[in-house]
């Protein structure tokens, strides 16, 4: 009876070992990522990063904010898969998701820094994608962002 309470929390990030790619280097992912909401990140091949309005990772994503500034990126190769990890060092500006997320009603302030975990991910036609969860990661919700296409 105590296993079956255990295992009925379990979701399905509970069990994500990762997407398996293992073959995209840096220059690879060096460019704007745009996600459809309008967040965007300039990944610089100097591994310094531009943020604008990138919603929070996980159960910080539920606070509703939006977070913008300069930052770092580092590739990283795990065992199931590459994860890019990007930090926030100096934000420039803080927005609110619209509409507002059900949450308390007084969330906590947002984060001065911040890192994510954006797992790298390949389509059916082999682009490269990066995505995070966000919400309760048992959920499996996704937040994905894909390369920006350049304008006229």
């Amino acid at each position: 009876m105590a296993l079956a309470a255990l295992t009925a929390c379990a979701g399905p990030f509970q069990y994500y070992e990762g997407t398996g790619v293992h073959d995209t280097t840096a220059a690879d992912l060096a460019g704007t990522w745009q996600n459809a909401a309008g967040a965007g990140v300039l990944l610089r091949q100097d591994g310094t990063a531009l943020l604008e309005e990138l919603d929070g990772q996980d159960f910080d994503f539920d606070d509703g904010w939006r977070l913008s500034g300069t930052g770092t990126w580092q590739l990283t190769d795990r065992r199931g898969g590459q994860v890019v990890r990007l930090a926030l060092t100096a934000r420039t500006g803080v927005e609110r998701r619209s509409p507002a997320p059900t949450a308390t009603a007084s969330p906590p302030p947002p984060p001065a820094a911040y890192v994510w975990s954006l797992h790298v991910g390949r389509d059916r036609q082999g682009g490269v994608g990066l995505f995070f969860f966000t919400g309760d990661p048992d959920a499996g919700d996704t937040y994905v962002l894909t390369r920006a296409v350049p304008g006229p």
